[in-house]
């Protein structure tokens, strides 16, 4: 891929020390892979507005870095992101486990399409488009993980998720300022089963993964 829309010699280096500071490796040709999604959501989002990060070395941080941050904490093998968007933090995770199935879902079709020609484009065999509510989306095997990153309330991923993850699947949900209203809202028969605040390069603003489950036994 070859668009020239961005430095990607500059973005590389960018993303290099980024995945350094996190503690991360990139296997051969990972590395390429997202920046090619990044070259992908530059050109199309002059289009159709999927993001309102323009600047693509801001794009870099507060994208692909921030998807990033979940890596050490995806487990089990059927993933789906909902509200996914652009593909965050989806595609990221695709790329970083291409063993494992993630489902990118979201309701809006421009962001759907946007996501078809990533699938095509960056040849990502290990991920499935749905366009559709997450309240009226029902699989046909339910999930290990849910992933969410800005995509509701807590309570109200709770709620119209519930019936995505399988008996000990959890929710991952990706916030920035630590939720202390939104938890005191969590739904019956569920708890926080650990909180990480989210390190990112050059980046001031909080972040904080909360991982929930069905309350144990």
């Amino acid at each position: 891929m070859n668009m020239a829309l961005i430095d990607r010699e500059l973005l590389a280096k960018q993303l290099e020390a980024g995945v350094k500071y996190l503690q991360l490796e990139l296997l051969p040709g990972q590395q390429d892979q997202l920046l090619d999604y990044l070259e992908l959501l530059v050109k199309w989002n002059k289009a159709y507005n999927l993001t309102a990060i323009r600047n693509p070395s801001e794009m870099v941080s507060k994208h692909l870095l921030d998807s990033l941050t979940l890596t050490p904490y995806i487990t089990g093998q059927r993933i789906i992101d909902v509200g996914t968007g652009p593909g965050l933090p989806g595609i990221p995770m695709a790329i970083m486990y291409p063993d494992r199935a993630f489902t990118l879902l979201d309701s809006n079709s421009k962001k759907t399409r946007f996501l078809t020609q990533c699938k095509l484009d960056l040849d990502l065999q290990n991920i499935e488009i749905i366009h559709s509510r997450v309240d009226e989306f029902h699989p046909d095997k339910p999930f290990d993980l849910v992933l969410s990153r800005a995509f509701s309330a807590i309570e109200n991923m709770v709620n119209w998720c519930a019936h995505l993850p399988g008996d000990n699947g959890v929710f991952l949900a990706m916030k920035g300022i630590f939720p202390s209203q939104e938890l005191e809202a969590l739904p019956d028969g569920y708890e926080v089963k650990k909180t990480e605040k989210l390190m990112l390069p050059d980046c001031e603003a909080e972040r904080h993964l909360l991982i929930i489950g069905t309350l144990s036994d």
